[in-house]
C-alpha cells in the first residue's frame, strides 16, 4: 500500500528534469499570449494522467487520442516558441560557469548581474536629448557569438562617455548595434536580424532589428530613435512600456537576473 512513497534515485532525477523542462518552457512563454495556451494544454494532460491512474478507460482513451492528434497542431501553434527553445539550448554557453549557473537561477537566487544598468540608461537619456541613434543589445543566457562575426569584437568596460563616444554620429563604430555582456561591450557595429512583424510606421530599422533579435534569443534591447529621441525597450519580440527611467532601470535589472 505504501509503494507510491518508495522513491528511487531515478524517480528523483526524473522529477528534477521535468521541473527544469517546465521552468524553461515557462521562462520562454512568460509574458506572451502562448502562456495561456500552454496552461490549457498542461491541464488537459494532467486530467488525462488522473483518468489513467483512476483507470477511467473511456475518458482516458478519448483524451489520449485528442492529445496525440493535437501534437502536430501544437507544433504549428508554438512554432516560434519551439524554434526559440531549441536555439536557447543550442546557443547556451555551458563552458562559462557563470552562464551555466544563470540557467539554474531558480535554484540559486544569489547570482546577481554586474551590469552597470544606470550608466547604460543615463547614457541613452543623454543621447536622446541630441537625437543620437542608439541600438544596445544586452546578452543574457543565449550566447550571441554567432553575431560577433558581423561586426568588431571588443572588450571595453561600460561607462557613459564610452557609450556616447561609440554612438557619436562621426564615430566609425556608430553604425549597427553593440552587444553588452555583464559589464563589458563585447562587440560593436553588429548587424542584427530584422523582424518580419508588422510594426507602426514610426518605428525604423533599429526598432525592427531590436524586435528581430529578441524574437530569436532572450536578449534585451535598448533603442534611441534618431528621428524622435524616444527611448524604447524590447524583450521577447515586444516593446515594453515604462513610465520613467528609474522604472526602466529596475525593469532591466529584474530581467537580467
Amino acid at each position: 500500500m505504501l509503494d507510491f512513497i518508495d522513491f528511487s534515485f531515478l524517480d528523483i532525477l526524473d522529477i528534477v528534469l521535468v521541473a527544469i523542462l517546465l521552468y524553461y518552457v515557462y521562462k520562454l512563454l512568460k509574458g506572451t499570449v502562448a502562456i495561456n495556451i500552454f496552461i490549457g494544454i498542461a491541464l488537459v494532460i494532467l486530467i488525462w494522467k488522473i483518468t489513467q491512474a483512476l483507470r477511467m478507460e473511456m475518458l482516458s482513451g478519448l483524451l489520449g487520442t485528442l492529445i496525440s492528434l493535437g501534437a502536430i497542431a501544437i507544433l504549428i501553434v508554438f512554432q516560434p516558441e519551439v524554434r526559440k527553445f531549441l536555439l536557447m539550448l543550442g546557443s547556451t554557453n555551458f563552458t562559462n560557469k557563470r552562464n551555466f549557473l544563470k540557467q539554474l537561477n531558480f535554484l540559486n537566487t544569489e547570482i546577481q548581474t554586474t551590469t552597470d544598468v544606470e550608466s547604460i540608461v543615463y547614457a541613452c537619456e543623454s543621447m536622446a536629448t541630441t537625437k543620437t541613434g542608439v541600438l544596445i543589445v544586452l546578452e543574457r543566457t543565449h550566447n550571441l557569438d554567432f553575431l560577433k562575426s558581423t561586426g568588431d569584437k571588443m572588450n571595453i568596460e561600460i561607462n557613459q562617455p564610452i557609450l556616447k563616444s561609440i554612438f557619436y554620429k562621426n564615430s566609425p563604430l556608430h553604425d549597427g548595434a553593440i552587444i553588452i555582456n555583464e559589464n563589458f561591450i563585447i562587440a560593436t557595429r553588429i548587424i542584427l536580424p530584422l523582424s518580419k512583424k508588422s510594426l507602426p510606421l514610426r518605428f525604423g530599422l533599429r526598432h525592427r532589428a531590436a524586435i528581430g533579435i529578441t524574437e530569436k534569443t532572450d536578449a534585451l534591447c535598448l533603442i534611441v530613435s534618431e528621428e524622435t529621441g524616444e527611448i524604447s525597450y524590447a524583450k521577447d519580440g515586444e516593446f515594453v512600456l515604462f513610465k520613467n527611467n528609474n522604472e526602466l532601470i529596475e525593469t532591466i535589472r529584474y530581467d537580467l537576473n
